[in-house]
């Protein structure tokens, strides 16, 4: 079943020679204002694929040129949830070859090259504009080179593998996002202002297998976000590190939405109401923020994930495993100037219901003790600490 087009009005241009020969054989076809279509099943069969006929042959396909002005595309997929819908987009396609043989093989019988630009991109939880991409396929290997749209006040830019030639299909994604506008990234996740400042994305990232869950378990690769002189709206992270009292109050899942909200904000917060965080009047300044992730099966181990504050450094360890969807034994610690943990919070369970631990006091924060503890002076105990954080970010002097 091929996908679902419908178009308001189509211009074919026919060769002269099938004409003569009695046969009708397109060389050029041109769609204004088409709207295209896709969906994926349960099963991960597209909806232009014929599953009861997948030992069967597959005509032959040539095209000279095939071009599309506003456009607009849907895709849906039964198997994860997700999907995207794509509006304004002009399309220009050469040379579309599909050679004869086994349906099954369809992507490893294509080539084509293709040029795209479209003005919006609306998913649930995330919007885009100025999509241009130009695309070659060649013997089942489809490159996508560059990539480029404007994301959260932005340009941002990349490039994109899929390779069909094996019997697993093999996807590769370079992405880089460089000082984007954190304000309009937390506008995904809550509709009140909640920071100002830029930052820089970045992610390198390979997964293979025929379905979302497949790929999500051999996802792998490196995600970064770097950010200096940053402003958090509504909350005093000093204020509220200040005191023990304090610090008992204090959610982890609050200051792991400001880590996550870079790379995972979208996925892991899910189940959390990231506007409560942002009702107060005060604010923090973030000196340095850094969040590097390293993506193994599916599951992503945090290298280097802390932020400074104007009087406090505040370290992450543990691990998000997208697989299950679920935290995986993350910490979310104060840390004094040695790099110990005075006072750190656990958390697990679902993305959609993370579970958060009392806190574990390690030293008291309150009074002088705090100040010589931030010198890396333990005025408790004298004794030695386990470190927990031996990042890339010093503490505020």
């Amino acid at each position: 079943m091929a996908a679902i087009v419908t178009t308001k009005e189509a211009r074919i241009g026919v060769g002269l020679l099938s004409l003569l020969r009695k046969e009708l054989q397109a060389r050029n076809i041109a769609l204004e204002q088409p709207m295209i279509s896709i969906e994926r099943d349960s099963d991960g069969t597209f909806n232009f694929e014929k599953p009861d006929a997948a030992g069967a042959a597959s005509p032959a396909l040539s095209l000279a040129k095939l071009s599309l002005s506003d456009a607009s595309f849907l895709y849906a997929d039964k198997q994860s949830g997700e999907g995207f819908e794509v509006g304004d987009c002009s399309l220009v396609l050469l040379r579309l070859h599909l050679s004869s043989g086994q349906s099954r093989d369809l992507m490893k019988d294509l080539s084509f090259m293709v040029a795209l630009a479209c003005g919006e991109i609306r998913a649930k939880r995330f919007a885009a504009s100025e999509l241009k991409v130009a695309a070659e396929g060649r013997d089942g290997v489809f490159d996508f080179k560059p990539v480029t749209m404007d994301v959260f006040g932005t340009q941002g830019s990349g490039n994109i593998r899929a390779d069909f030639s094996g019997a697993v299909p093999v996807y590769s994604v370079r992405y880089s996002l460089p000082e984007f506008h954190i304000k309009e990234a937390f506008k995904t996740l809550s509709p009140q202002q909640a920071a100002e400042g830029t930052m820089d994305f970045s992610a390198t990232l390979s997964m293979r297998g025929k379905t979302a869950h497949g790929m999500k378990r051999t996802l792998r690769g490196q995600i970064s976000l770097q950010g200096e002189n940053l402003t958090l709206i509504g909350t005093d992270l000093d204020k509220t590190f200040s005191r023990f009292e304090s610090s008992q109050n204090f959610n982890p899942v609050d200051l792991a939405a400001f880590f996550y909200a870079g790379p995972f904000g979208l996925v892991v917060t899910k189940g959390y109401n990231i506007a409560s965080i942002f009702q107060g009047a005060e604010g923090s300044s973030i000196r340095k923020l850094v969040s590097n992730w390293n993506v193994e099966h599916g599951q992503a181990q945090a290298q280097d994930v802390a932020m400074v504050t104007d009087e406090n450094r505040i370290a992450l360890q543990g691990s998000l495993n997208f697989v299950n969807e679920t935290f995986d034994d993350v910490i979310v610690a104060l840390i004094d100037a040695k790099g110990c943990a005075m006072v750190q919070k656990k958390m697990h369970g679902t993305f959609h219901k993370p579970v958060v631990e009392k806190p574990n006091i390690l030293q008291s924060l309150s009074g002088p003790a705090l100040k010589l503890l931030k010198k890396g002076k333990n005025a408790l105990t004298g004794a030695e600490c386990d470190v927990f954080y031996t990042g890339s970010l010093a503490p505020p002097k």
